[in-house]
């Protein structure tokens, strides 16, 4: 097959490139759906990353209502096999319960991404259900980092990390519960966001109130591509029950201006959680370098109850996910969780929050609530706090105390455990504010290392303003301008075709 672009073309363009290519009539929005499905097709043998693509839509890409008059104009993505349903398609949560799970409509995100111009061809992996940080069971794949694929990608948004860094795709969904954007986006050298609560609806399913600590976003590999897709696909639905933020200019032309001089926290002192010594001297050089665009940099940390915060942030996966697990099991007639088609420590999770009472629920919102006004007062006097992205080094595929088929005896055992690397991202979800990864260092092992900025809520346009400025000031070369060892523009991949 001849395709449009030279790889090393393709992985120069970020999506916005792309789109402006199309509206040029230099391309098509077929064109660029066959360039990634050829990507795929190179890259998802050794990352498995990709469960399905949609044949139908690279053969005809404004099928299920893409408009190609929308900012990305046709740019090819992958939909994350766990969040806003796409009518007609499966939707398998990476659970073998799941297998033949198809949804009956479109969410309202999955319109909203649509009529941004971007044309869903196909899925990416995700954990069972999205709950552990990697999508690593063997029954149904093992999703791998592509700069080593003795490398997990951590999770949940596996696939989506995987095939962005790997430059199949510009930009790709993901969704974030306690880190499920920023983590992976950390460890495989992406730029990932997550918005403040109120940014991007999980209409018609659930609302901010019912989904509490879960959230959507994307990764891509530039700043604009982020700001351009938050700009096309934020806002609520009818009937939401809280109200959305609103911005005075698009984030495209917010970040076209640096920030001015920021109050920006250092930290890696997470309660009981620490940082190896090599993360916190990376966590000091990226400190450093902004110091040297103008601002202000200290060591900080919010006096947060942080065991309180992360007894009740556990407390809220394990009584979302069990009410979630039994709906799904009740669609289905079953009574429990069949321990051939579930994973072990999402049955322990059905079976410790399935009666969660009031009472219990009251208490988690209660800690909530103290720790939200903690980080808002600790915002009052600074603007940033950075960390980084994890408290340890990217793990080993077949690292099984992180995975959902460990064989943990006590799920309370298996989140503290969670919580020692992933302690960094989970209580921006608690209390609603935005955070972003971006690829600014390095790990022990030579892999990319997300640096972790977080603030106020509805700040994510000053997110997106720093980021922008960190990218100008590195001249766009993030992770210092390497490309992972499976990306498409290897010299070992396949190559534009020259025509007879």
């Amino acid at each position: 097959m001849t395709l449009a672009m030279s790889w090393d073309e393709w992985a120069r363009h970020d999506g916005l490139a792309l789109a402006e290519r199309v509206r040029r009539r230099e391309l098509t929005p077929a064109e660029l759906a066959a360039q990634a499905a050829a990507g795929i097709a190179a890259t998802n043998p050794e990352l498995s990353a990709v469960v399905e693509v949609f044949d139908d839509v690279l053969a005809e890409p404004t099928r299920d209502g893409m408009d190609p008059a929308g900012p990305f104009a046709g740019v090819p993505y992958l939909m994350k096999d766990l969040g806003p349903t796409l009518k007609g398609r499966l939707q398998e949560m990476g659970s073998l319960l799941m297998r033949g799970h198809r949804a009956s409509a479109d969410s309202v995100l999955t319109g909203k991404i649509r009529r941004a111009g971007l044309n869903v061809i196909g899925r990416s992996t995700t954990p069972e259900f999205g709950v552990c940080s990697s999508a690593e069971n063997p029954a149904v794949y093992v999703t791998r980092n592509p700069w080593d694929t003795a490398f997990t990608t951590c999770g949940s948004s596996a696939g989506t990390a995987a095939m962005v860094a790997a430059g199949v795709v510009p930009l790709s969904h993901a969704t974030d519960g306690g880190g499920s954007i920023r983590i992976p986006a950390g460890v495989n050298g992406n730029i990932g966001l997550k918005p403040s609560r109120g940014v991007f609806t999980i209409a018609p399913a659930a609302s901010d109130i019912t989904g509490y600590v879960s959230t959507q976003g994307c990764h891509s590999r530039t700043v604009r591509d982020t700001a351009a897709f938050v700009d096309a696909c934020r806002g609520g639905a009818p009937g939401e029950f809280m109200p959305y933020w609103t911005v005075d200019e698009p984030y495209l032309r917010l970040i076209e201006r640096d920030p001015p001089p920021l109050r920006i926290a250092l930290s890696h002192e997470w309660g009981d959680y620490r940082a190896t010594p090599h993360l916190v001297a990376e966590l000091e050089r990226a400190g450093r370098l902004l110091e040297g665009l103008g601002h202000q940099v200290e060591w900080a940390l919010p006096g947060v109850d942080f065991r309180a915060a992360f007894d009740a942030q556990t407390f809220c996966y394990i009584s979302n996910f069990a009410q979630t697990i039994g709906a799904l099991l009740a669609a289905r007639g079953l009574d429990a969780p069949p321990p051939e088609l579930v994973e072990p420590i999402n049955v322990k999770i059905w079976e410790a929050g399935r009666h969660a009472s009031y009472a219990e629920r009251y208490r988690m919102q209660a800690t909530f609530n103290t720790t939200s006004r903690v980080f808002g007062a600790f915002f009052e006097s600074w603007d940033v706090i950075l960390t980084p992205v994890t408290a340890l080094a990217t793990p080993r595929i077949g690292t099984t105390e992180y995975l959902t088929t460990s064989e943990n005896p006590s799920v309370h055992d298996w989140f503290a455990n969670l919580w020692r690397n992933f302690a960094y991202t989970p209580l921006s979800n608690l209390c609603g504010l935005p955070g972003i990864s971006l690829p600014m260092a390095w790990n022990e092992h030579g892999l990319p290392l997300g640096i972790h900025a977080q603030a106020a809520q509805a700040n994510d346009g000053l997110l997106l303003q720093l980021a922008a400025q960190v990218e100008r000031a590195l001249d766009g070369r993030w992770n210092d301008g390497r490309r992972p060892g499976v990306h498409v523009a290897n010299p070992n991949r396949p190559q534009r075709e020259t025509p007879n």
